[in-house]
């Protein structure tokens, strides 16, 4: 009786042992399907709108559309003007640049981002709040929106893994000339890394729009499991 005690205790204890080994990967796996899932809903939802605003008489989902498009580029515009004077520390900035509510985006998903390189597909939102950063990427505030275009720099903000999800924790892995790619609602923006930087938090500067470039910055803390610097990767769009 007392080896067959001992023999399940043995068995209990390797049985744990073995749970707390594979739980960050498992979780890493679940989390992964999840965060793919959330990128075909929205390539559903953004094929769904446009095969509706195809039909002669869509003509409202069409001009909603084409307004979202021009609210978000005079976003643009306006932040450039201004010298983004409202940027403070990228993790702070929660505002969501845009209410995408009106035009059927309940959960604010502007796009989603590809980085082959770290083997990772996130969703993004808008605004750095700790609901969107949990959930996947975000766009920070006072930053411009994803559509690309001259005199933009859009900053997105992820943590620098979670117990259970990769995140930006592998961003360390970017090499200069890596791609990335940006999906919107109206198409898919390649991008280019270009730099890479490590900042201090109150480093804004080093987040800015620059004159003439069309940028994508992807920014978190670093070292990994710190957050008293920002590491920083620079990516420039591609030109054909």
């Amino acid at each position: 009786m007392m080896i067959n005690k001992r023999k399940i205790m043995i068995i209990v204890l390797f049985c744990c042992g073995l749970a707390i080994l594979l739980y960050p990967i498992v979780s890493n796996e679940i989390n992964r399907y999840f965060l793919k899932q959330q990128i075909r809903d929205y390539e559903d939802l953004r094929k769904d709108l446009w095969e509706e605003a195809k039909k002669p008489e869509a003509k409202e989902n069409r001009r909603k559309i084409d307004e979202m498009y021009k609210e978000m580029q005079a976003y643009n515009e306006k932040i450039y003007i201004e010298g983004q004077k409202n940027l403070s520390d990228p993790f702070a900035y929660e505002k969501p640049s845009l209410n995408l509510e009106k035009y059927g985006l309940n959960d604010n998903m502007i796009a989603y981002i590809i980085i082959p390189r770290m083997d990772i597909e996130l969703p993004i939102y808008l605004g750095a709040t700790k609901d969107n950063m949990k959930k996947g990427a975000a766009q920070l505030s006072e930053t411009s929106l994803p559509i690309g275009g001259p005199n933009t720099n859009t900053v997105i903000a992820a943590h620098r893994g979670m117990t259970s999800k990769e995140m930006f924790r592998y961003i360390d892995k970017l090499q200069l000339g890596d791609e990335i790619t940006i999906t919107n609602f109206w198409e898919s923006l390649s991008y280019k890394v270009a730099e890479i930087k490590i900042i201090k938090p109150h480093e804004i500067d080093k987040i800015l729009i620059q004159e003439g470039r069309d940028l994508v910055t992807l920014i978190t803390c670093n070292p990994y499991g710190a957050n008293y610097e920002r590491y920083v990767v620079y990516c420039e769009r591609k030109t054909e």
